[in-house]
């Protein structure tokens, strides 16, 4: 029987391509664009992609609320079956939602994520917060570069591009970006890893500053049958390693295919 909680946020949506459904949940700070802009297309040429961005402003969020929102966006557009991609805190939320709704979710790809916070993830996440609440932005994208990015990455840049991206950061803030890392400090799964019973796989990320690979490999170890890959950089895999990360999604899903057609 399906799970609705009472009181389900608002979620903006976008959908792409057809075929049979694919839900996009986005991490933290994230969005739709910025999370899979680049997926998306290669997903929608045999798919149908629906990708719903967290509410834009600071309403309190819950991981329950937040997966049956995510769902319910996908049965209104007529995907009463579904694998989920997520990304970072959108794992958390994809493995509530395979628990709660496992009538409709079919398949979990889940990159960069997490059963809950480590030390080091939960006081990134409290200095977050504790620059968005003081209205000092600059200070907010140095935490985001610094935890998001590996440092290979981060120290080849050049200053200009540094502080480019820096002052980007800083302006381009999400709405809603308090309300989910407050969700993320406070998260929890790993109780539900176990009751989750569909094909996953798990994407650790090997210079991960934010979210240590082996949060992502305790995801794989307590979900049956799950499978594991680690690819090289950091958390923002979309920047650092998109084309290793497009392959490892589009071949999970042409193995699913070509299982399901024997």
């Amino acid at each position: 029987m399906t799970n609705i909680s009472p009181e389900s946020p608002v979620l903006t949506t976008q959908v792409s391509g057809s075929g049979p459904a694919i839900v996009l949940a986005h991490g933290g700070g994230g969005g739709i664009d910025a999370n899979f802009g680049g997926l998306i297309p290669l997903l929608a040429t045999d798919h149908l992609v629906i990708g719903s961005d967290y509410p834009a402003d600071d309403t309190p969020l819950t991981l329950d609320s937040l997966a049956d929102a995510l769902v319910a966006e996908a049965v209104a557009r007529e995907a009463e079956t579904f694998s989920i991609v997520a990304f970072s805190l959108g794992t958390a939320v994809a493995i509530r939602a395979a628990v709660r709704h496992p009538e409709r979710v079919r398949g979990l790809v889940l990159t960069g994520g997490f059963a809950r916070p480590d030390n080091r993830s939960r006081l990134n996440i409290q200095l977050w917060q504790r620059a968005l609440a003081a209205g000092d932005n600059e200070s907010f994208a140095r935490f985001v570069l610094l935890a998001g990015f590996s440092a290979d990455f981060v120290n080849a840049l050049p200053e200009e591009q540094l502080s480019a991206i820096l002052a980007q950061t800083a302006a381009n803030i999400p709405g809603g970006t308090a309300a989910q890392a407050a969700l993320i400090e406070h998260t929890d799964v790993r109780a539900d890893l176990p009751q989750v019973a569909v094909p996953t796989l798990v994407i650790g990320l090997a210079g991960d500053l934010l979210c240590d690979p082996a949060n992502a490999r305790e995801q794989a170890a307590g979900i049956p049958g799950a499978e594991y890959t680690e690819l090289p950089g950091g958390h923002v895999v979309m920047v650092e390693q998109p084309d290793a990360w497009h392959a490892a999604v589009l071949d999970f899903f042409a193995r699913q295919r070509a299982a399901a057609a024997r």
